[in-house]
């Protein structure tokens, strides 16, 4: 499996949501635990199962911040596709950056690079058309516009 890449704004933003959960959200959801423990039987508390409940996510958040910045190759640049699928108007233009879902870039969705779609258009230039197979078929589309984020 390659590596994530991910924009150094990326990696820094998932940095600090990884030393945020670390430090102030582990003891803020230890403090959770006690104070339902203090309330009395366990096996019907329901203050108690829903700190567990939130701890166990939250680990589990850690470690897949963990991986992900342990694993990340940073890019210095992604390109976000602005594209028409054949038979739809310009106005009907949908915007993809082809990447980690960490990324967020104003107005575009995340595509992942071994989707069908973001497979297809990866290196494609403005003004291509292309072609590829979807799930429910082959579907073709025409890029409009290139940009670099």
């Amino acid at each position: 499996m390659a590596n994530p890449q991910l924009s150094q704004a990326a990696f820094d933003k998932l940095q600090a949501e990884f030393d945020d959960l670390t430090t102030r959200g582990r003891i803020e959801v230890a403090n959770k635990i006690e104070v339902a423990r203090e309330e009395g039987d366990l096996k019907e508390n329901a203050g108690y199962h829903a700190a567990k409940d939130e701890q166990g996510h939250m680990e589990g958040r850690i470690r897949q911040l963990e991986h992900l910045l342990e694993n990340a190759e940073i890019v210095e640049a992604s390109q976000v596709y602005t594209i028409v699928y054949e038979g739809d108007s310009d106005d009907m233009a949908e915007r993809y950056l082809i990447g980690n879902m960490e990324e967020v870039v104003d107005g575009a969705d995340v595509i992942s690079s071994t989707s069908p779609l973001g497979a297809a258009l990866d290196g494609a230039e403005e003004g291509a058309t292309i072609s590829y197979d979807a799930p429910n078929g082959s579907l073709t589309v025409k890029v409009l516009k290139v940009d670099t984020v």
